[in-house]
């Protein structure tokens, strides 16, 4: 980067001018079955089909913003010393591999960035090891591609996702790397810890946290951000002396389908959402609550009958388009379990995600959103200054099995106003 890149995220769907991605590479291919629970997953991803849906939607994402791959960044601050041994010293402790430090500080920026996202093979060396029937010394992050999870832009701050599950600790950690050290960016980085308070259950991702205005959050309560994370939230921006909003939505603690916010919620424009109206739209069925913060103190605390509800109170009035239509609830449950309702806005009002999920594509038209194929933009027949209000398609049949969305695999660090 020749200048440095400002934080700026004052919304859902300000024009994406940035974003952190991370390509699916071997550490995805390298899942076996007996590592698919613990590694979070449902099922083995094929990385060929993969690498062709990952590449459309790699396609549009630069046709509208500068693209920045995660792999690449830590490669540029692995390779300033004072970063890299403080930093991989600080990874094997953290996962009780202390002893492999030495040997990975012997690679090369881009291979130890390589080795610290596909896992650094176990060396049979001993006995032990050779009976071992672990793989790897260092496991590889298999779900690092939902680049979203570890990171989060808020305003002019980047902060840090504090990970429900041990075995994603380290994505986090190279992510708060990259916003510490990237001589490319430039805001204020911050984490539960820095923030002040227990850490203990306290956990936040990304998926969770919806910039709806400046000012104004909407934060998912449920398997992956817990209630001591949003109070520490709440005490930060008390401290700021901040003028704040959190809407805060409960989550069914099961199935799998449902770990963030934005598999139920997503904005699409400045006037319009989609929610998997089960969830959402139940009045009173999983608590919404509305928190105010004015000059360094929690003025209001009460219940809302839903998150659209408590949005039109502070001047967002959104059209509720439904996940999965409105017709069938099985339709409904299908979609939404492969990422119906996770999409991602390019601008307002121009929004990507999976074609398969038919029946919430079909609500969107009926919306009056331009279905366009992904590879008619990323070809340039299409070009999206000039489309309008319109829903760019990308196929999503492998990527859904890995259990999210266009917005889990995108991580904005800027946006422009709305």
């Amino acid at each position: 980067m020749s200048e440095k890149l400002a934080f700026g995220v004052d919304s859902e769907v300000g024009r994406l001018e940035a974003v952190i991605v991370h390509r699916p590479g071997q550490e995805v291919a390298n899942m076996t079955p007996e590592a698919v629970e613990r590694a979070l997953y449902s099922d083995i991803l094929n990385l060929a089909a993969v690498d062709q849906e990952y590449d459309e939607l790699l396609g549009v994402l630069r046709r509208r913003a500068r693209v920045f791959e995660v792999r690449d960044l830590l490669a540029d601050i692995l390779g300033d010393a004072t970063v890299r041994e403080p930093l991989v010293r600080r990874l094997c402790a953290a996962e009780g591999v202390s002893q492999l430090a030495d040997e990975l500080l012997t690679s090369a920026p881009a291979e130890l960035a390589r080795l610290l996202i596909e896992g650094l093979p176990l060396r049979k060396d001993n006995l032990s090891r050779f009976l071992s029937r672990e793989r790897y010394s260092l496991p590889p992050l298999h779900n690092f591609f939902f680049s979203r999870d570890s990171g989060m832009v808020i305003g002019r701050h980047a902060l840090v996702g504090n990970m429900a599950n041990p075995v994603r600790g380290r994505e986090a950690l190279l992510m708060e790397a990259v916003f510490q050290h990237h001589p490319g960016f430039e805001g204020r980085t911050v984490n539960l810890r820095t923030l002040g308070g227990d850490v203990a259950g306290a956990a936040i991702e990304g998926g969770d946290v919806l910039v709806a205005a400046p000012g104004v959050l909407v934060v998912g309560m449920g398997a992956r951000t817990t209630r001591q994370a949003i109070d520490q939230l709440i005490e930060h921006f008390r401290r700021e002396g901040a003028t704040q909003h959190i809407v805060v939505q409960e989550l069914p603690a099961s199935p799998e389908s449902f770990i963030h916010l934005d598999m139920v919620f997503t904005m699409l424009d400045r006037d319009c959402c989609l929610a998997f109206e089960p969830v959402i739209m139940q009045k009173h069925h999983f608590d919404t609550v509305h928190i105010h913060i004015e000059h360094g103190r929690v003025v209001k605390i009460e219940e809302e009958d839903n998150v659209p509800a408590a949005l039109s109170h502070l001047g967002l009035d959104l059209e509720v388009l439904s996940c999965g239509g409105h017709g069938d609830e099985w339709v409904q449950e299908r979609e939404q379990w492969h990422s119906g309702a996770n999409f991602f806005a390019l601008a307002p009002g121009q929004v990507v995600g999976y074609g398969r999920n038919e029946a919430t594509i079909a609500e969107l038209e009926r919306a009056g959103f331009a279905v366009i194929p992904a590879a008619s933009v990323v070809d340039g027949e299409v070009d999206l200054d000039q489309a309008g209000r319109c829903v760019v398609t990308i196929g999503g049949a492998e990527l859904a099995r890995g259990g999210g969305g266009c917005r889990c695999m995108t991580l904005p660090v800027r946006r422009g106003p709305v």
